[in-house]
Protein backbone atom coordinates (compact mmCIF):
# COMPACT_ATOMS: atom_id res chain seq x y z
CA UNK A 1 0.00 0.00 0.00
CA UNK A 2 1.42 3.38 -1.07
CA UNK A 3 0.50 6.23 1.28
CA UNK A 4 0.74 10.02 1.29
CA UNK A 5 0.51 11.73 4.69
CA UNK A 6 -0.57 15.35 5.22
CA UNK A 7 -0.06 16.48 8.83
CA UNK A 8 1.27 19.87 9.92
CA UNK A 9 2.59 18.66 13.29
CA UNK A 10 6.12 17.53 12.44
CA UNK A 11 6.37 15.06 15.33
CA UNK A 12 3.06 13.40 14.51
CA UNK A 13 3.90 13.37 10.80
CA UNK A 14 7.20 11.61 11.50
CA UNK A 15 5.53 9.27 13.97
CA UNK A 16 2.87 8.26 11.45
CA UNK A 17 5.53 7.66 8.81
CA UNK A 18 7.55 5.42 11.12
CA UNK A 19 4.47 3.56 12.34
CA UNK A 20 3.24 2.82 8.83
CA UNK A 21 6.69 1.88 7.57
CA UNK A 22 6.98 -0.49 10.51
CA UNK A 23 3.74 -2.15 9.42
CA UNK A 24 5.15 -2.73 5.95
CA UNK A 25 3.50 0.16 4.11
CA UNK A 26 5.25 2.46 1.65
CA UNK A 27 4.99 6.12 2.72
CA UNK A 28 5.80 7.82 -0.59
CA UNK A 29 5.43 11.39 0.76
CA UNK A 30 4.79 13.15 4.08
CA UNK A 31 3.91 16.83 3.85
CA UNK A 32 2.86 19.61 6.20
CA UNK A 33 0.51 21.78 4.15
CA UNK A 34 -2.40 21.38 1.69
CA UNK A 35 -0.56 22.43 -1.49
CA UNK A 36 2.10 19.84 -0.76
CA UNK A 37 -0.61 17.20 -0.39
CA UNK A 38 -2.03 17.92 -3.82
CA UNK A 39 1.41 17.96 -5.42
CA UNK A 40 2.34 14.66 -3.76
CA UNK A 41 -0.89 12.99 -4.89
CA UNK A 42 -0.47 14.23 -8.45
CA UNK A 43 3.11 12.94 -8.50
CA UNK A 44 2.83 9.63 -6.68
CA UNK A 45 -0.78 8.51 -7.29
CA UNK A 46 -0.95 6.79 -3.89
CA UNK A 47 -3.40 4.10 -2.82
CA UNK A 48 -4.56 6.33 0.03
CA UNK A 49 -4.03 9.79 1.53
CA UNK A 50 -4.00 10.23 5.32
CA UNK A 51 -5.04 13.83 5.94
CA UNK A 52 -5.32 16.03 9.02
CA UNK A 53 -8.51 18.12 9.08
CA UNK A 54 -6.90 21.33 10.34
CA UNK A 55 -3.87 22.56 8.44
CA UNK A 56 -2.13 25.88 7.64
CA UNK A 57 -2.71 28.69 7.10
CA UNK A 58 -5.89 29.07 9.18
CA UNK A 59 -5.99 25.63 10.80
CA UNK A 60 -9.72 25.26 10.19
CA UNK A 61 -10.77 23.02 7.30
CA UNK A 62 -7.82 23.25 4.88
CA UNK A 63 -7.16 19.53 5.09
CA UNK A 64 -10.75 18.65 4.18
CA UNK A 65 -10.83 21.12 1.30
CA UNK A 66 -7.54 19.73 -0.03
CA UNK A 67 -8.91 16.19 0.20
CA UNK A 68 -12.04 17.20 -1.72
CA UNK A 69 -9.88 18.78 -4.41
CA UNK A 70 -7.68 15.68 -4.56
CA UNK A 71 -10.77 13.50 -5.06
CA UNK A 72 -11.94 15.86 -7.81
CA UNK A 73 -8.61 15.48 -9.59
CA UNK A 74 -8.38 11.76 -8.92
CA UNK A 75 -11.91 10.32 -8.62
CA UNK A 76 -12.16 7.47 -6.15
CA UNK A 77 -8.95 8.36 -4.31
CA UNK A 78 -9.03 6.71 -0.89
CA UNK A 79 -8.83 9.25 1.94
CA UNK A 80 -8.51 8.65 5.68
CA UNK A 81 -9.13 11.86 7.63
CA UNK A 82 -7.65 12.36 11.09
CA UNK A 83 -8.98 14.86 13.61
CA UNK A 84 -8.36 15.66 17.26
CA UNK A 85 -12.12 15.76 17.87
CA UNK A 86 -15.45 15.30 16.10
CA UNK A 87 -16.02 17.66 13.17
CA UNK A 88 -19.68 17.10 12.32
CA UNK A 89 -19.51 18.81 8.94
CA UNK A 90 -16.49 16.94 7.61
CA UNK A 91 -18.10 14.13 5.68
CA UNK A 92 -20.71 15.62 3.39
CA UNK A 93 -18.40 16.90 0.65
CA UNK A 94 -16.13 13.87 0.75
CA UNK A 95 -19.00 11.35 0.68
CA UNK A 96 -21.19 13.28 -1.73
CA UNK A 97 -20.08 11.35 -4.81
CA UNK A 98 -21.21 8.07 -3.22
CA UNK A 99 -17.95 6.39 -4.19
CA UNK A 100 -16.90 5.31 -0.70
CA UNK A 101 -13.21 4.88 0.08
CA UNK A 102 -13.50 7.39 2.94
CA UNK A 103 -12.48 7.10 6.57
CA UNK A 104 -12.60 9.41 9.57
CA UNK A 105 -10.70 8.56 12.74
CA UNK A 106 -10.00 10.53 15.86
CA UNK A 107 -6.26 10.93 16.31
CA UNK A 108 -6.35 8.98 19.56
CA UNK A 109 -7.05 5.87 17.46
CA UNK A 110 -3.69 6.14 15.71
CA UNK A 111 -2.00 4.76 18.82
CA UNK A 112 -4.14 1.66 18.50
CA UNK A 113 -2.13 0.28 15.63
CA UNK A 114 -4.41 -2.62 14.74
CA UNK A 115 -7.47 -0.32 14.59
CA UNK A 116 -5.61 2.22 12.47
CA UNK A 117 -4.26 -0.36 10.03
CA UNK A 118 -7.65 -2.06 9.73
CA UNK A 119 -9.25 1.30 8.88
CA UNK A 120 -6.62 1.96 6.20
CA UNK A 121 -7.14 -1.43 4.61
CA UNK A 122 -10.94 -1.12 4.71
CA UNK A 123 -10.91 2.29 3.03
CA UNK A 124 -8.44 1.22 0.33
CA UNK A 125 -10.65 -1.82 -0.35
CA UNK A 126 -13.55 0.50 -1.18
CA UNK A 127 -15.37 0.81 2.13
CA UNK A 128 -15.85 3.42 4.81
CA UNK A 129 -14.36 3.58 8.30
CA UNK A 130 -16.04 6.13 10.57
CA UNK A 131 -14.83 6.36 14.17
CA UNK A 132 -17.40 4.83 16.56
CA UNK A 133 -17.21 7.93 18.76
CA UNK A 134 -18.13 10.04 15.75
CA UNK A 135 -21.06 7.75 15.01
CA UNK A 136 -22.30 8.02 18.60
CA UNK A 137 -22.06 11.81 18.69
CA UNK A 138 -23.72 12.28 15.34
CA UNK A 139 -26.66 10.08 16.32
CA UNK A 140 -26.97 11.96 19.61
CA UNK A 141 -27.07 15.27 17.73
CA UNK A 142 -29.89 14.18 15.43
CA UNK A 143 -33.01 16.33 15.75
CA UNK A 144 -36.66 15.34 15.82
CA UNK A 145 -38.39 15.20 12.45
CA UNK A 146 -35.36 13.81 10.66
CA UNK A 147 -36.15 11.12 8.05
CA UNK A 148 -33.98 8.77 10.08
CA UNK A 149 -36.73 8.74 12.70
CA UNK A 150 -38.38 6.12 10.50
CA UNK A 151 -35.70 3.65 11.54
CA UNK A 152 -36.18 1.30 14.46
CA UNK A 153 -33.68 1.23 17.32
CA UNK A 154 -32.10 -1.92 15.90
CA UNK A 155 -31.89 -0.41 12.42
CA UNK A 156 -30.10 2.62 13.87
CA UNK A 157 -27.60 0.27 15.51
CA UNK A 158 -27.06 -1.48 12.19
CA UNK A 159 -26.62 1.84 10.36
CA UNK A 160 -24.15 3.02 12.98
CA UNK A 161 -22.10 -0.13 12.49
CA UNK A 162 -22.26 0.36 8.72
CA UNK A 163 -20.89 3.86 9.20
CA UNK A 164 -17.93 2.37 11.04
CA UNK A 165 -17.30 0.25 7.94
CA UNK A 166 -18.35 -3.11 9.35
CA UNK A 167 -19.58 -5.80 6.97
CA UNK A 168 -22.72 -7.85 7.56
CA UNK A 169 -20.92 -10.67 9.35
CA UNK A 170 -19.13 -8.31 11.73
CA UNK A 171 -22.39 -6.46 12.42
CA UNK A 172 -24.12 -9.74 13.20
CA UNK A 173 -21.36 -10.69 15.64
CA UNK A 174 -21.52 -7.30 17.37
CA UNK A 175 -25.31 -7.33 17.73
CA UNK A 176 -25.59 -11.08 18.46
CA UNK A 177 -27.99 -11.69 15.58
CA UNK A 178 -27.80 -13.76 12.41
CA UNK A 179 -26.28 -12.46 9.18
CA UNK A 180 -29.69 -12.97 7.56
CA UNK A 181 -31.27 -10.69 10.17
CA UNK A 182 -28.66 -8.02 9.42
CA UNK A 183 -29.41 -8.36 5.71
CA UNK A 184 -33.12 -7.81 6.38
CA UNK A 185 -32.40 -4.77 8.56
CA UNK A 186 -30.23 -3.24 5.84
CA UNK A 187 -32.92 -3.81 3.21
CA UNK A 188 -35.40 -2.10 5.51
CA UNK A 189 -33.00 0.83 6.05
CA UNK A 190 -32.63 1.27 2.29
CA UNK A 191 -36.41 1.18 1.85
CA UNK A 192 -37.13 3.65 4.67
CA UNK A 193 -34.47 6.04 3.39
CA UNK A 194 -35.79 5.59 -0.16
CA UNK A 195 -32.46 4.39 -1.52
CA UNK A 196 -33.24 2.49 -4.69
CA UNK A 197 -30.60 0.35 -6.44
CA UNK A 198 -28.30 2.52 -8.55
CA UNK A 199 -25.28 1.36 -10.54
CA UNK A 200 -23.53 4.68 -9.85
CA UNK A 201 -23.93 4.78 -6.07
CA UNK A 202 -23.10 2.38 -3.25
CA UNK A 203 -26.30 2.31 -1.16
CA UNK A 204 -24.37 1.56 2.04
CA UNK A 205 -22.34 4.74 1.54
CA UNK A 206 -25.48 6.66 0.58
CA UNK A 207 -27.22 5.53 3.79
CA UNK A 208 -24.25 6.65 5.89
CA UNK A 209 -24.19 9.99 4.07
CA UNK A 210 -27.93 10.41 4.65
CA UNK A 211 -27.57 10.12 8.39
CA UNK A 212 -24.46 12.32 8.48
CA UNK A 213 -26.35 14.98 6.56
CA UNK A 214 -29.32 14.58 8.90
CA UNK A 215 -27.22 15.46 11.92
CA UNK A 216 -26.26 18.81 10.38
CA UNK A 217 -29.83 20.08 10.01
Amino acid sequence: MRIVIAEDDALLREGLSLLLAGEGFDVVAAVGEPAGLLTAIDEHRPDIAVVDVRMPPTHTDEGIRAAVEARRRHPGLAVLVLSAYVEQSFATDLLADGAGRIGYLLKERVGRVETFVTALERVVAGGTAIDPDVVAQLFAARRAGDPLDRLSAREREVLGAMAEGLGNTAIAERLFVTANAVHKHIRSIFAKLELAPDDRTDRRVAAVLRYLEGTRR
